[in-house]
């Protein structure tokens, strides 16, 4: 990075979150933000494409024509960051987006999820400009698991470290940083709450363990089932009532608070409590519970002490959810709130530790 490291200060960074039916996407200059933008897709303009890596060239497109039109300087885009998906589990860090990481991403090999679009959209809209470079940053596989957490009970299935990587260490960073210590030196467990759910055990610089809130582990969440009985749930697949795809659907998609009350909206959900919906609250502490309960069983990953509960995500500012999550996970260690979906900021962040040389990049293979 070294052709533009002495002019980090007037670089642009440009960070994309692809979404189920919207592209997220900003642009930063010296930790400060200049544009931010949520593009819709209506599902009509998806569903021509016939995977989800298909609909790279269009995201790329509609990204393109909001810089534009917004007159955005592209020639002082130095990064184009996206959220990292599913590949090879790898360390935390910045990954240039190159042919082998391309692939990983396009073949499904590791899972095929919206994020995988983040490192393919990014790499095909730097190659619209004249001076920047692809990456994605701490992707969801980012794994830094002790080797004892990969156990899962059986020899045949091995415990994967995917969660919310980006976030949770972003934010683990950011309350050390507050409290005048160093991410390294603490042990933290970060909860993120989104559509999925996950919980991480930070201890002193890396995520020992973490549920897995991708395809079945931990609470249940807005659009996943969560940890579930097994037994229970190998007789419905050979019930002959439900085909693969309706089963992992059951796990992630149609799950969780979409289940049991017909959505996967928190605010609408908080709108039902705030109407009188009784059975809209048990659901939702019900959720709280089981979030609770995982991160007493993710402290126990600590030899020493827990020094803080993070709780982040845009469930954060759930009223009905942190009243009653709070008072339970604070019998663990002091709790602090950091609401919203930083991910863009995260992602911006890295880069711009990247542009100063604190960090380097590193090469997927």
């Amino acid at each position: 990075m070294s052709e533009i490291k002495n002019h980090y200060s007037k670089a642009i960074i440009l960070t994309i979150n692809p979404r189920d039916l919207a592209t997220k996407i900003a642009l930063y200059r010296y930790g400060k933000i200049l544009f931010l933008k949520r593009i819709r897709h209506e599902p009509g303009e998806l569903e021509k494409f016939a995977g989800i890596c298909d609909q790279t060239g269009f995201r790329k497109e509609t990204i393109m024509k909001e810089l534009r039109d917004n007159e955005i300087a592209l020639d002082e885009i130095r990064l184009v960051i996206g959220r990292g998906g599913l590949c090879k589990p790898v360390k935390s860090g910045m990954f240039e987006v190159n042919d082998k990481l391309r692939e990983d991403l396009s073949c499904g090999e590791y899972g095929m999820d919206v994020l995988n679009l983040g490192g393919l959209v990014a790499y095909a809209v730097s190659q619209e400009l004249k001076n920047a470079r692809p990456f994605i940053s701490d992707p969801v596989v980012m794994d830094e698991f002790d080797e004892i957490s990969r156990i899962s009970g059986h020899p045949l299935i091995q415990r994967r470290s995917v969660f919310h990587a980006l976030n949770q260490k972003y934010v683990a960073r950011r309350h050390a940083r507050s409290v005048g210590r160093a991410y390294e030196e603490m042990n933290l467990i970060v909860i993120s709450l989104g559509r999925a759910i996950s919980i991480g055990a930070h201890r002193l610089g890396r995520v020992i363990d973490a549920t897995q809130g991708y395809d079945g582990g931990g609470p249940f969440s807005p659009i996943c089932s969560g940890t579930l009985p097994m037994g229970d749930v190998i007789r419905m697949c050979f019930s002959g009532k439900y085909t693969q795809e309706q089963m992992l659907a059951m796990i992630r998609g149609e799950g969780g608070l979409k289940a049991y009350l017909g959505t996967n909206n928190g605010y609408e959900v908080e709108m039902r409590i705030d109407a009188g919906d009784d059975h809209a609250r048990f659901i939702m502490e019900a959720m709280a519970y089981q979030v609770a309960q995982s991160a007493g069983a993710m402290s126990m990953a600590f030899p020493e002490k827990t020094d803080a509960v993070l709780i982040t995500g845009n469930l954060a500012n759930s009223r009905t959810l942190m009243n009653y999550l709070v008072e339970r996970v604070s019998k663990i260690a002091p709790v602090h709130l950091y609401p919203g979906d930083d991910e863009l900021e995260a992602m911006a962040h890295n880069g711009m530790l990247l542009l100063k040389g604190e960090i380097q990049p590193q090469v997927y293979e």
